[in-house]
């Protein structure tokens, strides 16, 4: 990752997720300030430099109900194995959006950084005129 051309990568990746915001057609919408809080009351986001330990989902408790015949009981099986399968590629899923966020984390946020120097400078040279 630390290659010369990285701030490059940084922007490039700033760039596509602007694209991807333009084709999920979300122009309309505002993002919520940083003094915001997004999700329930009292949640914390974690930081960047935070590592996220995900923290496992306890299995659904199906209530009891007495065997009507085999047939149900070979759905269920499949369903068992889909709900495993699921939980298990959500956890691999977060472990690697983890990774690609502490990897490129100092990127962007040094590419923040020089836009918003960038922004800052124009900003100051338009009232000094």
């Amino acid at each position: 990752m630390d290659t010369p051309n990285s701030p490059k990568k940084a922007a490039h990746l700033l760039d596509d997720l602007e694209s991807i915001r333009q084709l999920l057609d979300d122009e309309g919408l505002q993002p919520p300030l940083l003094t915001e809080m997004v999700g329930e009351q009292g949640t914390q986001i974690p930081l960047l430099d935070e590592v996220f330990e995900p923290t496992p989902t306890p299995a659904p408790v199906p209530a009891a109900q007495p065997p009507l015949a085999s047939a149900p009981a070979v759905d269920k099986a499949p369903d068992a194995l889909l709900v495993h399968l699921d939980r298990e590629l959500r956890t691999a899923a977060q472990a690697i959006m983890q990774d690609v966020i502490n990897d490129y984390a100092p990127h962007i946020e040094s590419e923040i950084k020089r836009r918003l120097d960038a922004h800052m400078e124009r900003l100051i040279s338009q009232h000094q005129n």
